[in-house]
């Protein structure tokens, strides 16, 4: 661990590591590279990178096949294989009746992923696997083109072993691709602030903008950041750092908004309604439920936006340690806090333009902005959403990990020898509370628990007795001491949230630490890996019908375990409403419907192919109430489905005046309506199907109901059928 010292100069670190690569720099030379590392790296270096982004891509795949993705945008990239009128709008279903509630441009990528090698498990989770394991490569660059490979090493293996960023990149939320484009966004501004040019100000503009399309407002968190660190320390004149910020805006606003701008300018009866708006747009989705919804909750978004306490704790400053949220990201907080005022103390007096300082600030920003926005928020908040300040705190812990350590060993002031230790000491500390939360949940646990302690205690003393002894091998094996014992216990959730069945709605690396709905693990937000969770009022970012295998849907047969599919015995609710855990269903194998709109029917194995059976020609196959129905059965059934109110069931997707042109048209022939007529503005369609259509029995899809369903019962499935002629 001497190697934490200063790094040697090139001169001698070509002779003490390799001999110089041919002079002809010819295929093989740089072939070698490509393994071994550019010659001024120590031997080590690059096999310990390919070492890490070798378990961070295990990590993400293993046991491929038991991934299981959320349905909600499943639905989605499936049904843009079968048009792409849907892959463009990002609709949940084939006939482009709704979109889901986010740009598209995660779907995209998984879609195209689909179109090549076909729908299945491997197919969406390739892009994801591969935005999760480029993300810890571009951090370890970032961090090691400034701070040296120690620090970038540190900083992809932090990165690596953050348990919510296993638990989300083994999924189909779009958050890995947003991490990833925001993290390209950083890696071309810093490009531009050492050069001053600028077209690397452009491009991180645009992929920040591509983020944007990915997540909408959450890409935008960074921003302040990225542009305060462009002012301050880009060598030009203050003018054509204005200058070129203004261009870069300009780059910013044209690649954010260029698909929002064509989709509201293309006339409503042409394109999906836009699933989660009030006024079917893509603007009012931006600044409402994806905008200031998830900030400030219900008063400024469609729905439900304050019910953030019912995924990931009561907002507030003290959200990212709560018994929810502290095991998915808060493990190393205090050292990156720490790591952060102590590396900007060391920099303090370097020029303007100093590299060092300028990443520093980059991503303390990074962590701070998000630290503060996540636990604020007030609207609708998941656990995953903090995979994107991971980054932040990974490379805090390398490059403030770093500088702490070389100002420990080598500086006079009295001071510094206890900054590191103090450091080391608040973090081990606090992984040891995380642990003893979870002590009854596992071996693992406890045996990382004790891994803390020892390493963490061993780590605080060696750095002391080696600092004031002058022994600096013992500082190095201390140092060494420091990362097993900050690194354990994260890698114990991680390798619990690689091995488990993620939840696909909602995941979560490691064990349930208690009940309730925020106040505490399990049931909603905390739930185990592996859990079922269901919703408390509106749509949560990213959200889906529960979990499941993908697989290409059959004719009429489900996908090998596709999403919380339907007419699967022991299956769960899909789209429970209510905000308690979602529960098995009867022993016929039928599924909730959801709220609202068949807030009370059921859909069975045995419903979808008699609906198949009889679609004459239909467009779409059914129309239900919410998202979460729909994606099931769309998965299930191969087929286009309509959700009728969004997610939540409150979008106006459906009208009855819509729904009397589709039935004449023939393009729609059933529709499942609740037993208690529908909420809100669905209750008018609800009257007129049950005025107009004709009820089917239960009995004429399925065989068990005549022996086991009274007379009445046999009709009360909610599923209506309607012709041209039921439309007056």
């Amino acid at each position: 661990m001497t190697t934490l010292a200063p790094p040697p100069s090139q001169e001698d670190a070509r002779r003490s590591h390799r001999a110089a690569p041919p002079a002809d720099g010819g295929v093989s030379a740089r072939a070698r590279r490509l393994f071994t590392g550019p010659e001024e790296d120590p031997r080590w270096a690059r096999p310990a990178l390919w070492g890490i982004l070798l378990l961070a891509t295990a990590l993400y795949a293993w046991n491929l096949t038991s991934i299981t993705g959320n349905t909600f945008y499943d639905a989605a990239v499936y049904s843009g294989t079968k048009s792409w009128k849907a892959f463009f709008f990002g609709a949940l279903d084939s006939g482009s009746f709704i979109t889901v509630d986010k740009p598209p441009f995660a779907l995209w990528v998984m879609g195209l992923s689909a179109r090549v090698f076909g729908y299945g498990t491997w197919q969406l989770m390739l892009p994801m696997i591969a935005a999760g394991t480029g993300s810890v490569a571009l951090l370890y660059r970032q961090i090691k083109r400034d701070f040296g490979p120690i620090a970038g090493t540190i900083s992809a293996l932090v990165l690596t072993l953050t348990p919510i960023t296993v638990a989300i990149t083994r999924d189909t939320n779009p958050d890995p691709i947003l991490v990833l484009l925001m993290m390209l966004g950083a890696a071309a501004l810093m490009k531009a602030v050492r050069n001053g040019k600028l077209m690397p100000l452009v491009w991180s503009a645009v992929a920040i903008g591509f983020a944007f399309n990915t997540k909408m407002m959450q890409a935008y968190v960074v921003l302040p950041v990225f542009f305060l660190v462009y002012l301050w320390a880009t060598n030009v004149s203050l003018g054509k750092r204005i200058r070129n910020l203004a261009v870069a805006t300009v780059a910013l606003i044209v690649s954010s908004a260029w698909w929002m701008v064509i989709v509201d300018l293309i006339p409503a009866s042409s394109r999906p309604y836009i699933g989660g708006s009030t006024d079917n747009t893509v603007w009012d989705l931006v600044i409402g439920y994806n905008g200031f919804g998830r900030i400030f909750g219900a008063s400024s978004s469609v729905g439900s936006q304050g019910n953030g306490a019912s995924f990931g704790g009561s907002s507030g400053l003290y959200r990212m340690f709560n018994e929810i949220m502290g095991g998915q990201i808060s493990w190393l907080i205090p050292f990156a806090a720490i790591a952060l005022i102590g590396g900007l103390v060391l920099r303090g007096r370097a020029p303007r333009t100093d590299a060092k300082r300028a990443a520093l600030m980059l991503w303390g920003g990074w962590f701070v902005l998000h630290f503060l926005t996540f636990s604020l928020a007030e609207g609708t908040f998941h656990p995953y959403y903090v995979t994107a300040m991971a980054p932040g705190i990974a490379a805090l812990a390398g490059a403030g990990g770093v500088l702490l350590y070389r100002a420990f060993r080598e500086g006079s002031a009295a001071k510094w020898a206890w900054v590191l230790p103090a450091a080391i000491a608040a973090s081990s500390v606090w992984a040891v509370v995380l642990l003893q939360r979870v002590s009854g949940s596992g071996t693992v646990y406890t045996v990382a628990e004790i891994v803390v302690a020892v390493a963490g205690i061993a780590s605080v003393l060696g750095l002391l007795v080696g600092r004031f002894t002058k022994r600096h091998r013992l500082m190095g094996f201390a140092a060494l001491a420091a990362v097993v014992a900050l690194l354990a216990g994260p890698a114990a959730y991680s390798v619990s949230a690689a091995t488990s069945s993620t939840n696909g709605t909602n995941p979560t690396a490691g064990p349930s630490t208690g009940g309730g709905m925020g106040g505490g693990g399990g049931g909603m937000g905390g739930a185990p890996s592996g859990g079922t969770t269901g919703k408390s009022g509106s749509a949560p970012s990213g959200s889906g019908s529960g979990s499941g295998k993908m697989g290409t849907p059959p004719s009429g047969t489900a996908p090998s375990g596709s999403g919380s599919s339907t007419g699967k015995t022991g299956t769960t609710e899909a789209g429970t409403e209510s905000g308690s855990t979602s529960k098995s269903t009867s022993e016929s194998g039928t599924q909730q419907a959801g709220g609202g709109m068949g807030g009370g029917s059921q859909v069975s194995s045995e419903m979808i192919t008699y609906l198949k059976k009889h679609q004459d020609g239909a467009t779409w196959l059914l129309a239900v109430s919410t998202d979460q129905t729909a994606s099931s059965i769309i998965l299930e059934s191969g087929q286009p489905v309509i959700s009728m109110g969004g997610w939540s069931g409150s979008d106006n997707a459906m009208t009855l005046a819509k729904l009397k042109s589709l039935v004449k048209s023939g393009k729609l022939h059933y529709i499942i309506v609740s037993s208690d007529g529908g909420q809100g503005t669905n209750s008018a369609i609800a009257t007129w199907v049950k005025a107009h259509g004709t009820a089917v029995k239960s009995s004429a899809y399925s065989s068990s109901s005549s022996t086991t369903s009274t007379s009445s019962s046999s009709t009360s499935s909610g599923l209506y059928r309607l012709d041209a002629s039921d439309v007056s």
